[in-house]
């Protein structure tokens, strides 16, 4: 879900910037707050870039199916409506 390197980098940051006095703290601090993101971005419930990808292809197979069937709802329903009543021709009496 969450890429293991980019938690890693981002505690590396905030791990630099604590003073030099307590550098010697640092690494167990580095630890904790890689744990910490973890935790927290799992709690977000995100999903990774490939399955966003996945679910977008599936949504826009189904729009294409429905806008699909939409036609032919139409096409049964044009189909079912009664012809409209033909004019009678104009008759020839007129001479």
């Amino acid at each position: 879900m969450i890429d293991p390197k980019k938690v890693e980098e981002l505690a590396k940051q905030i791990g630099a910037v604590i003073p030099a006095r307590v550098r010697q703290a640092a690494d167990d601090i580095e630890s904790k707050i890689k744990v910490v993101l973890q935790q927290k971005l799992a709690d977000l419930d995100v999903i990774s870039r490939e399955e966003f990808d996945v679910q977008r292809q599936v949504l826009a197979r189904t729009r294409e199916k429905v806008e699909a069937l939409e036609l032919q709802v139409q096409a049964i329903i044009t189909a079912q409506q009664p012809a409209p009543p033909k004019a009678a021709p104009p008759s020839s009496d007129q001479e």
